[in-house]
């Protein structure tokens, strides 16, 4: 057949000789045959089955096929054989799109309203025991100490079955403090030794299994809890001692302040996913700059002999400490599993909740001071 014979259109109900000698071959054998009656009529046309392909290539395989030579073919299809006004089936019509789904609220994740009231509860007590009488804020971070000392080792027994000695820590750590305050590093660190001592004493009261685990984590706590918080009683000892405290209170509370304004603003990079999903650079970044200019002004105007420049680097350095105290708590909450360390303040969970950024900047506050305007 040549091409020009794609292009003419067969006469109705007429096939051509060669066509009705096939029909008539093709007809089947039997009684039941009528060789005339097949002369008109049109043999069951053959569709050769094609293979299924997946994928984009039906697409491309079917645009293909209708894209060549028109032909028209007047015989009916095999859907509509036998009844010739059916009319072809419509294609279905495509579901229409369907909106997309609001994005989801950036959420704070705590209750503000409580953790606003809680926190200036507690900074209106700090505040108040701190210029008042020196040895009430002393006995204030006592017992915070102790209460944290409680939670600490309560996780650790409830998540880990680590039973850390909670009576020679919780006095040994109160002892760290006072002694922090009476007789500086020199009486902290001999508390530290007798409190270790104790921890070891105090844990061979009971059965040797787990002894190691158990005394590891008491000295463990006695050095993460009360003795990082001793260096807060020291700086109370300096003649401006409530005032260095009050710095190193205000640069902290500002900088988790300006890591968590902007980290829930701005915040799409994550710091340590691994560790903390919710701490971002972007948050970093704000914690920083927050905290070194809250530093340039309280060593301009709340530190005797401080100077703007310095309070540029404390507070530099409060961010990092801050950020990576944060971090460490974050790390042992998710060793053991566990959101909060304890629920004892709506909004914030317990007090190691809000001592994590505290405990690790004492001491770098305490030193960068002494260097820089002295112990006074």
């Amino acid at each position: 057949m040549n091409d020009s014979s794609w292009g003419a259109p067969p006469q109705a109900g007429y096939w051509g000789p060669s066509e009705q000698g096939s029909a008539q071959g093709a007809g089947p054998a039997g009684p039941a045959y009528d060789a005339q009656d097949a002369q008109h009529t049109r043999p069951m046309p053959i569709v050769p089955e094609e293979p299924a392909h997946g994928g984009d290539q039906d697409d491309d395989r079917g645009a293909a096929r209708l894209s060549g030579p028109p032909v028209r073919d007047d015989r009916p299809s095999a859907g509509s054989y036998g009844n010739p006004s059916q009319k072809p089936q419509e294609p279905m019509p495509s579901a229409a799109p369907q909106p997309a789904a609001p994005a989801p609220k950036k959420s704070a994740g705590r209750d503000l309203g409580a953790a606003i009231g809680v926190g200036v509860g507690l900074g209106a007590v700090i505040v108040a025991s701190l210029f008042i009488v020196k040895a009430v804020f002393v006995g204030v971070v006592a017992v915070a100490v102790v209460v944290g000392l409680w939670e600490l080792t309560s996780r650790l027994e409830e998540r880990k079955g680590i039973k850390a000695p909670l009576v020679p820590l919780a006095v040994g750590g109160a002892a760290m403090v006072v002694a922090g305050y009476v007789r500086g590093a020199e009486g902290a660190w001999v508390a530290v030794a007798l409190t270790a001592l104790a921890v070891l004493v105090w844990r061979m009261t009971e059965p040797p299994e787990g002894y190691l685990k158990d005394v590891t984590a008491g000295v463990f706590a006695a050095f993460y809890v009360p003795f990082l918080a001793t260096f807060v009683a020291m700086m109370l000892t300096a003649d401006d001692g409530p005032r260095r405290v009050l710095t190193f209170l205000l640069l902290t509370v500002v900088s988790d302040t300006g890591a968590y304004a902007i980290g829930w603003r701005f915040g799409k990079h994550k710091l340590a996913p691994r560790i903390s999903p919710g701490k971002t650079r972007e948050g970093l970044v704000g914690a920083v700059l927050f905290a070194m200019v809250g530093g340039a002004l309280c060593l301009q105007f709340l530190i005797e002999d401080g100077t703007w420049w310095q309070g540029l680097v404390i507070g530099l350095a409060v961010a990092a400490t801050a950020t990576l105290g944060d971090l460490g708590e974050s790390m042992i909450k998710r060793d053991l599993g566990i959101k909060d360390m304890g629920t004892l303040l709506p909004g914030h969970g317990g007090i190691m909740d809000r001592l994590d950024s505290l405990l690790p900047t004492a001491p770098v506050v305490w030193l960068l001071l002494v260097i820089f305007v002295g112990s006074g």
